[in-house]
């Protein structure tokens, strides 16, 4: 739930990115960090485990404009990988406003980035939300190796998509991030959505900002 700072004028709003262990959650943060003015920033906290870091920042960004006169801050963090420390996961995820799950895409790690997305709706749930209903995406990282797995293929495992029940959302809706596809659309009689995705290579920054920038308008629309 974003959260009014009416002192400051400020929208707050948190994003999670979630999903296996060395998929590339911080990678993520750790470049939009260090891309964003640091006028615009807080600064990054780092809480270390043996294995992972959870890191979090808030950032102002400058081309979302305002919402009846507030700002939106965004304030971003990541989940540990690893499912030891799941009771963290969940407390991270409350007050979510919109989740990025970061998916492996190398072959070997399928059945990690699926037993990362059970975890995640298990945790939803648990809290009462509802990830069909909140500003969601999908990050396929690492698209630069050798052994990554064909996108047909992580959607199918990933992203198969949810019934759409609600009669005034039962429309053919084109993704607008790639041609000739659908983010709603009818499969066997029945009314699908499938959460938007994005092809990333975290290391070298590309599609970080996509995914960004995309979940980011989601969360903007809900505010209004």
């Amino acid at each position: 739930m974003s959260m009014i700072n009416y002192a400051s004028r400020e929208i707050n709003c948190k994003l999670v990115y979630y999903g296996p262990g060395l998929g590339g959650k911080t990678t993520n943060l750790e470049h939009v960090y260090n891309k964003v003015a640091p006028a615009s920033r807080g600064k990054m906290i780092s809480l270390a485990t043996e294995t992972e870091r959870t890191l979090f920042f808030d950032f102002l960004p400058v081309d979302l404009g305002t919402i009846r006169g507030f700002k939106v801050k965004f304030h971003l963090y990541t989940v540990p990988g690893q499912v030891y420390y799941n009771a963290s996961r969940k407390l991270i995820l409350k007050g979510v406003d919109g989740v990025v799950f970061v998916a492996d895409s190398q072959i070997e790690r399928m059945d990690a980035n699926i037993e990362a997305m059970q975890n995640l709706y298990e945790n939803m749930t648990q809290h009462g939300y509802d990830v069909t209903k909140i500003p969601f995406a999908i990050q396929y990282n690492k698209r630069d190796l050798p052994n990554a797995a064909p996108i047909p293929e992580l959607q199918t495992a990933l992203n198969p998509g949810w019934p759409v029940t609600d009669p005034s959302k039962q429309r053919v809706t084109p993704d607008p991030y790639h041609d000739s596809e659908y983010l709603v659309r009818q499969e066997d009689g029945q009314w699908v959505e499938r959460a938007p995705y994005f092809e990333a290579v975290a290391l070298t920054g590309e599609g970080v900002f996509d995914t960004l920038k995309a979940i980011s308008k989601n969360v903007v629309k809900t505010l209004g």
